[in-house]
């Protein structure tokens, strides 16, 4: 459960430590005082989107911290090698800095925004206002009923043969082409291949014709050089090189080896001098010798490297990219040449993925009725809890439209339908619901939703708009029941909800030296019941509500004792 939430510099909440406890907690104010600042705090602290804008105005930075205790084996542990400290609890911290970045930390180890995210959706889920615009939605619908009936095998079976399907589509498009752009097509692909063939490229031969021109371009300046270090190395026949020069001063020390070490030591440098001189000879000899320009050499070279350059500009960067397309001309040509026979295998295939698609389209249309019925009755009674007893509810079925029926969600368009009162037909939700009612048909599904998973908290943002009176009751008594299972935060406009927490906090705004604060406030009894008599009746508070948000109390404690 989510046991502590630091919020530092968000928005109007320069700073605020709130602890929560098991069961109900609930968070009331007036409009604006930053109740759904909360809300957003949270969301950000376990990876949801979030905004710089957050940031409180002058500051940096904004920071959101969260320990969750209590905390069950969740696969993510398992996935991510980090899991709880030797208590069973974790600290998320999240820091949303001035320039866009994110710092992600769980026990002090960082962590991506992604990571976080997956955890996030582990450990709570979020129920604003907006779901009632996704119950709303039709699209949305598939989406809870696979949910609920825990129908990602199913449908990821579909998927995959699908998309199997999809690409031998596609493959059987590319190759299916009118034959004037077939002659086309062939006639661009011959002679592309011709030239390239042509022009009998080799791999690595630019980088070695580049090589050879720099060496022609400067013949005479090497020829030179090397004949000057072959003169003075070897000599000629006037004069004596630097090798019999140095063999010379050799042997006039040889004879004197004996006379004293000093000469010794000389002779033998000079040995070792006259043996590097001579290797050094025979390299230049070889250089000089290997030095043979054929007249018209840098011409012929220098019309090769203008045929790979023209051929650089429309084939590839290089010999290598020009080689590899050659290669898929080839398959290219190849391919179209036997395209009716391509086809025709193609075709036996699509057929038989196409079958194979249908057959996991049916089961998983076969497992979402069987949801939809188990759905569809515990819907209802949920709904009687909530003070909808003529309520009807059905999850309607009808094939997609479409080539072959399908598309990657399935064989199924889904909808719900409801009727809200005796004798009327059952028309879809966004044609008939209230907002009152869309209130409550959106917590009917949420809470039934959240039986099917591990998620140990439940946050709801204001998701009692539009109900009052005895429906506002029953939404209470409905949030105390969830309570009894899992952790619930709620922000409330309704006494009669804020009656029933078992922790209930105020968030309270002010001003001070010119700049606006928030504050959340944990309230005790008397507190509580001054709380309560506002939510009531407004800011001028009377005995008379007072003495009614006290009896409200009692009310809620005695309906929750009876839940135990």
């Amino acid at each position: 459960m989510l046991s502590l939430l630091h919020i530092e510099n968000i928005a109007v909440i320069q700073a605020a430590d709130i602890r929560f406890d098991q069961g109900f907690n609930a968070l009331t104010g007036e409009t604006g005082a930053g109740k759904s600042i909360v809300v957003d705090a949270i969301g950000a602290v376990i990876g949801e989107r979030t905004s710089r804008e957050l940031i409180r105005t002058g500051a940096k930075a904004a920071v959101v911290s969260a320990q969750f205790t209590r905390l069950p084996a969740l696969p993510w542990f398992a996935e991510n090698g980090i899991g709880p400290d030797e208590n069973g609890e974790i600290l998320i911290q999240r820091e949303i800095l001035s320039d866009g970045r994110n710092v992600c930390r769980l026990n002090g180890r960082p962590l991506t925004v992604s990571q976080l995210r997956g955890l996030g959706r582990q450990l709570l889920n979020i129920h604003g206002q907006h779901d009632g615009q996704q119950l709303l939605d039709p699209t949305c619908h598939l989406d809870y009923l696979d949910r609920f009936g825990e129908l990602e095998g199913p449908r990821a079976a579909f998927k995959a043969a699908y998309d199997a399907m999809s690409a031998l589509r596609r493959e059987m498009s590319a190759l299916r082409m009118d034959e004037a752009e077939k002659a086309r097509r062939i006639d661009s692909l011959t002679f592309q291949i011709g030239e390239l063939e042509r022009a009998d490229l080799k791999p690595g031969e630019e980088e070695e014709l580049t090589q050879r021109r720099k060496v022609l371009r400067n013949a005479g300046k090497l020829i030179d050089a090397v004949e000057g270090a072959h003169m003075a190395l070897s000599g000629d026949e006037e004069s004596e090189g630097a090798v019999s020069l140095i063999m010379s001063a050799e042997q006039s020390l040889s004879g004197a080896r004996g006379v004293s070490d000093q000469i010794a030591d000389l002779a033998q440098r000079l040995t070792e001098l006259r043996c590097a001189a001579d290797d050094a000879a025979e390299l230049v000899r070889d250089l000089r010798d290997s030095l043979d320009f054929e007249p018209g050499e840098l011409d012929e070279l220098e019309s090769r490297l203008d045929v790979i350059y023209r051929l650089r500009k429309k084939y590839g960067a290089t010999v290598e990219d020009m080689l590899d397309y050659l290669a898929k001309c080839k398959a290219e040509l190849e391919q179209i040449e036997d395209s009716s026979e391509t086809l025709a295998r193609l075709e036996k295939k699509l057929s038989a993925a196409l079958e194979k698609a249908r057959g996991e389209g049916a089961k998983l249309t076969a497992a979402r009725k069987k949801a939809a019925a188990a759905l569809e009755k515990l819907i209802q009674e949920e709904l009687r809890q909530l003070d909808m007893p003529k309520v009807r509810f059905q999850v309607d079925f009808a094939p997609k439209g479409g080539e072959n029926a399908m598309d990657e969600t399935g064989m199924d368009e889904v909808q719900f339908l409801m009727s809200a009162n005796v004798g009327e037909d059952l028309k879809p939700i966004h044609k008939i619901a209230s907002g009152g009612e869309l209130s409550r048909i959106m917590l009917a599904l949420k809470n039934v939703l959240a039986e099917n998973d591990d998620v140990s908290t439940l946050v709801f943002d204001e998701v009692d708009t539009g109900v009052s009176g005895r429906a506002a009751q029953k939404v209470a008594e409905k949030m105390a029941q969830v309570a009894r299972r899992k952790q619930v935060l709620c922000v409330t406009h309704l006494p009669q909800i804020a009656a029933m927490a078992d922790t209930h906090f105020s968030v309270e705004k002010g001003e001070r030296d010119g700049r606006t604060y928030t504050a959340v406030e944990r309230l005790e009894s008397a507190r509580r019941r001054e709380e309560l008599a506002r939510l009531t009746g407004g800011a001028h508070i009377t005995p008379a509500m007072l003495a009614g948000a006290g009896e409200l109390l009692d009310s809620a404690e005695a309906y929750k004792r009876g839940l135990t």
